[in-house]
C-alpha cells in the first residue's frame, strides 16, 4: 500500500519562500506520476503542480506557473514543491499524490493515493 507524508509547511509572510517535501513509501516510486494539490477553507482542491515518473515532464496551474517549481528524487523516494513569491491567495492545505497514470494528470480523480496535507499560511 502507497503512503505518503506531507512535511515543510508552516506561516510565512508574503513574499517569503517554503520548500515541501512528501515521502513515499510502500510501492516503487518511480512507477508513479505524483501531483500537489491544495484546498483553502471554503474552497474546492485545486490543482497546482505535477510530475512525471521520471521527473523529465511537469505542469503547473496558471496561478502558480513562475513561482512554484516542482522536482523529485526518485532515489530518496521524495517529491518536492519550492514555493517561492508566496502571497496570502496561496494559504491552504497542501496535499500530495500519487497516480499510475502515464500521463500527467492535472484532476485529482486520476490520482489513486493521497498524503494527510500540511498546511501553508502566509500573512500579509
Amino acid at each position: 500500500q502507497v503512503q505518503l507524508v506531507e512535511s515543510g509547511g508552516g506561516l510565512v509572510q508574503a513574499g517569503g519562500s517554503l520548500r515541501l517535501s512528501c515521502a513515499f513509501s510502500g510501492r516503487t516510486f518511480s512507477r508513479y506520476g505524483m501531483g500537489w494539490f491544495r484546498q483553502a477553507p471554503g474552497k474546492e482542491r485545486e490543482f497546482v503542480s505535477a510530475i512525471s515518473w521520471g521527473g523529465a515532464s511537469t505542469t503547473y496551474a496558471d496561478s502558480v506557473k513562475g513561482r512554484f517549481t516542482i522536482s523529485r528524487d526518485n532515489v530518496k523516494n521524495t517529491v518536492y514543491l519550492q514555493m517561492n513569491s508566496l502571497n496570502t491567495e496561496d494559504t491552504a492545505v497542501y496535499s500530495c499524490a500519487a497516480t499510475t497514470n502515464t500521463l500527467l494528470s492535472t484532476t485529482s480523480i486520476r490520482y489513486q493515493y493521497w498524503g494527510p496535507g500540511t498546511q501553508v499560511t502566509v500573512s500579509s
